[in-house]
C-alpha cells in the first residue's frame, strides 16, 4: 500500500513521491486507455428511478477526475467528474480489502481514475457508485488551487484555462454551447444550400476590412505576408468563379486593441449569396439568428447582462442618419465644421482631414451604439467608409450596407457587394490616397481582385457575423475572453 507521505514537504513533492512509489510497485500511473460503459450524466439518468437505499446489481464502469474525497478507516467517499457531470462514489474495506482501500484513500484530489461497481441511492437520496475495482489513469502532480471550486481570479482563469475548466463547470458549458452553436450554424446554412469552403490565412495583400494586420515573412519565397483580417476578397473571387452560395467559418487576426468585445484573433462567419442584395441578406440574418436562439434556448428570448433580448423576427430597421438624429441629435447633412465640432464635443479626436463619412461614423460609434439593446439593423452608410459596397439606389452618397447591433455590440456587417470593376478600382484609389494622408487602416489596392471582377461577378449579397459575440449573447458572458478558450494575454514579463 502507498503510505501517507511526510507532511513537512510540499504538496507537489508529496505527489511526486506517490507517483514514484506507484511505478516501483510495477504499475503505470499513466496507462493507455480505459473502457467505460457510461459517462456520468447518462449513468445518473439511467438509475434515477432507484429508491432510497435501493441498489442495482448491474456492474458499470466510469472514469473521471477526483474533485473531493472524505472519510478514512474502513470506508471512504468522494466525488468524480467527467465532461458530462459529477457523481459520488463510495468504497469500503469489506469490498476492496485493507490494502486496496488504503490506495484509494491516498489518491489525491485531481487524480483521474477509472472505477467499476454497482449503483445505489444513499440514505441522503444521492445516486452513488459503490466501487468494486479502480485503476489510476493519470496521476495529478500539480495540486489544484486552493478553493478551486468556483475559481474567480480572472488572471488565472484566462492564463490557465485548463484549471478554469476543472474548477468552473459553467465555463465548460460555455464552450459546449460554442460548439453546438457553430454546429447549428453549419446545419442551417447547409439546409439553405450553402457550401463551406476554405481560403488562405496567409495573404500577400490583406483586405476586406479597415484594420491593422499582423505581418510575417516567408523565408523560402523571400516574401512578406499578412494574417488575414477578413475572409471577404477570396470568397468573392470564388463567386466570380461560379459558386453561388458559399461560406467560411475561420479565424481572422487584427493587430488592434483588446477590450471586453475585442481580441486580436477571433472567429468570423462570412457568407456570399449570388443574385441577392442587402435586403435579402437582412432577412437571412434575422432568420439565421432567431432560429439559432430558439434552437438553443427553446424560445426567441434570452437574458443578457440583466436585459431580456427578443429575437422574434423581423428585427427593427433604422437608417444610420435617423439613428444619429434620434440618439445624438446630429443631422448628417450638416457641414464638415458642424460634424467636426460634434466629434470634439463627444471627446473624440478626429483628424482635421477627416472626410464626412469618417466623421459620421466616429460620432455614430460614440453616441449611438450604447443606446441599442434589442436586435436592430442600422442601414445605409456613407460610401467613403465602405469601399467594397454598392452605392444605394437613389442616393449615391450612401451604400447599401447594414450592421446588426445587439446589446450595444455590432454582431453582423453586410452589404450589397460592389461588382463594378471600374468603380471598385476607383474606390481602391480613394483608399490609397487616404493611406498616403495618414490613415493606416485604409484598404490596399488589390489589382487581382479588380481583374477578377472584370471577368464578371453576379449581383451578390455578403454577410459577416462575429461568432464570439454571438456566443457572448447566448451564454450571458460579459467579456469576449470568457468565450474564447485561450484569449490573448500580455506576457507576464
Amino acid at each position: 500500500m502507498i503510505q501517507a507521505i511526510d507532511p513537512h514537504i510540499t504538496e507537489e513533492e508529496n505527489r511526486s513521491i506517490k507517483m514514484t512509489a506507484y511505478r516501483e510497485s510495477g504499475r503505470d500511473p499513466y496507462p493507455h486507455n480505459f473502457v467505460r460503459t457510461h459517462s456520468i450524466q447518462p449513468l445518473l439518468q439511467e438509475f434515477d428511478t432507484l429508491g432510497e437505499e435501493e441498489s442495482s446489481e448491474k456492474i458499470v464502469s466510469i472514469a473521471g477526475r477526483i474533485i473531493a474525497k472524505r472519510g478514512h478507516g474502513k470506508a471512504t467517499f468522494g466525488n468524480l467528474t467527467d465532461q458530462s457531470g459529477a457523481i459520488q462514489y463510495y468504497a469500503n474495506i469489506n469490498r476492496l480489502g485493507e490494502h486496496v482501500l488504503g490506495e484509494l484513500v491516498h489518491l489525491d484530489v485531481g487524480d483521474i481514475i477509472g472505477v467499476s461497481g454497482h449503483v445505489f441511492r444513499s440514505k441522503r437520496g444521492e445516486i452513488t457508485l459503490h466501487i468494486h475495482e479502480f485503476v489510476l489513469l493519470s496521476k495529478s502532480l500539480h495540486p489544484l488551487p486552493e478553493k478551486f471550486h468556483g475559481l474567480q481570479d480572472k488572471e488565472t482563469r484566462y492564463r490557465q484555462r485548463y484549471v478554469d475548466l476543472i474548477a468552473n463547470r459553467d465555463v465548460l458549458r460555455v464552450f459546449e454551447t460554442r460548439s453546438k452553436t457553430i454546429h447549428q450554424l453549419r446545419n442551417y446554412l447547409a439546409d439553405m444550400g450553402f457550401l463551406e469552403v476554405e481560403t488562405p490565412v496567409l495573404q500577400s495583400i490583406y483586405g476586406g476590412a479597415s484594420a491593422k494586420p499582423f505581418k510575417t515573412h516567408h523565408n523560402e519565397l523571400g516574401q512578406d505576408l499578412f494574417l488575414r483580417i477578413a475572409l471577404e476578397l477570396p470568397l468573392k473571387r470564388m463567386v466570380v468563379g461560379g459558386f453561388e452560395k458559399i461560406y467560411e467559418i475561420g479565424r481572422v487576426f487584427r493587430n488592434e486593441g483588446v477590450s471586453f468585445k475585442h481580441n486580436p484573433e477571433y472567429t468570423l462567419l462570412e457568407l456570399y449569396q449570388a443574385y441577392a442584395d442587402y435586403s435579402d441578406i437582412m432577412q437571412l440574418t434575422e432568420n439565421l439568428l432567431s432560429t439559432l436562439v430558439r434552437h438553443l434556448s427553446g424560445s426567441y428570448t434570452i437574458e443578457y447582462q440583466g436585459e431580456i433580448l427578443d429575437f422574434t423576427p423581423p428585427f427593427r430597421r433604422i437608417t444610420q442618419a435617423q439613428a444619429l438624429m434620434d440618439y445624438a441629435q446630429v443631422d448628417v447633412n450638416s457641414g464638415l465644421e458642424v460634424l467636426y465640432s460634434k466629434a470634439l464635443e463627444l471627446g473624440l479626436d478626429p483628424s482635421v482631414e477627416s472626410v464626412r463619412g469618417e466623421l459620421i461614423n466616429f460620432i455614430y460609434d460614440k453616441a449611438v451604439e450604447s443606446h441599442l439593446i434589442q436586435p436592430v439593423f442600422i442601414i445605409d452608410y456613407p460610401w467613403e467608409t465602405s469601399p467594397l459596397a454598392k452605392r444605394k439606389r437613389g442616393n449615391p452618397d450612401l451604400v447599401e450596407r447594414f450592421e446588426l447591433i445587439i446589446a450595444r455590440m455590432e454582431v453582423a456587417n453586410a452589404y450589397s457587394e460592389l461588382n463594378d470593376p471600374i468603380e471598385q478600382n476607383d474606390r481602391f484609389e480613394d483608399q490609397r490616397r487616404a493611406m498616403e494622408s495618414g490613415w493606416d487602416e485604409a484598404h490596399h489596392m488589390d489589382s487581382d481582385f479588380v481583374t477578377a471582377l472584370k471577368y464578371g461577378m453576379p449581383p451578390t449579397g455578403g454577410l459577416g457575423i462575429g461568432i464570439d459575440r454571438v456566443i457572448m449573447l447566448l451564454t450571458n458572458s460579459a467579456s469576449i475572453r470568457d468565450v474564447i478558450a485561450f484569449p490573448h494575454m500580455k506576457d507576464k514579463k
